[in-house]
């Protein structure tokens, strides 16, 4: 199942709105430099490969479209970049896929629009090791953007920091990105290191 409103626009438009460097240097702390992350919702792979470059870990790279999988998979054979696994998976539907407790990051950028936010979250924490991290990306409302799902669904940061702790995610913080995603606030999440 899509989420609400997903499609992507064209790659060197959508690329203009991220300093994915940079801002993954902010979201990936630098214990998850060496573990393997996943990534919901990969699209052109503008942070699958920022990602790959920084952990000697694998990164799964899941997206529900077809043509998405395959562009992510051409970039991984030209880049050389052996540690990306594209996946073409409906995670929300099927889940990840990923063994309980595998991953030390898992990133979901511009996804939380969709109808049910909680159990995406859920099934991120689920493949985390104790202490692993969630990060969270999304369109900011309270400016225009120039893309991005309609205002009437697009969550707010404390609507993403409610859900992110209803899904027993722990130390839920705003990160400040404004300076390099100006269209885009982010949050980070860990995994508690006993069950809640």
């Amino acid at each position: 199942m899509k989420a609400r409103e997903s499609g992507m626009p064209d790659e060197e438009w959508w690329d203009s709105f991220f300093d994915p460097d940079r801002l993954l240097q902010r979201l990936l702390p630098a214990h998850d430099m060496d573990g393997a992350v996943v990534e919901f919702g990969a699209g052109y792979g503008t942070f699958t490969i920022p990602a790959a470059r920084m952990t000697s870990g694998i990164v799964t790279a899941l997206d529900i479209e077809p043509a998405m999988v395959d562009h992510v998979r051409r970039k991984v054979e030209a880049d050389r970049l052996p540690n990306i696994r594209p996946v073409l998976r409906d995670v929300v539907a099927d889940g990840t896929g990923i063994e309980d407790g595998s991953q030390v990051h898992a990133m979901i950028f511009n996804l939380l629009h969709l109808e049910d936010p909680v159990a995406l979250l859920r099934e991120a924490r689920r493949t985390l090791a104790v202490g692993g991290t969630v990060s969270v990306l999304h369109w900011r409302s309270d400016i225009p953007t120039p893309r991005g799902p309609s205002l009437a669904i697009r969550p707010s940061p404390a609507q993403c920091a409610e859900w992110m702790q209803d899904a027993d995610l722990v130390d839920v913080r705003a990160v400040a990105v404004e300076d390099i995603c100006p269209y885009h606030f982010a949050l980070l999440g860990s995994r508690p290191a006993s069950a809640v």
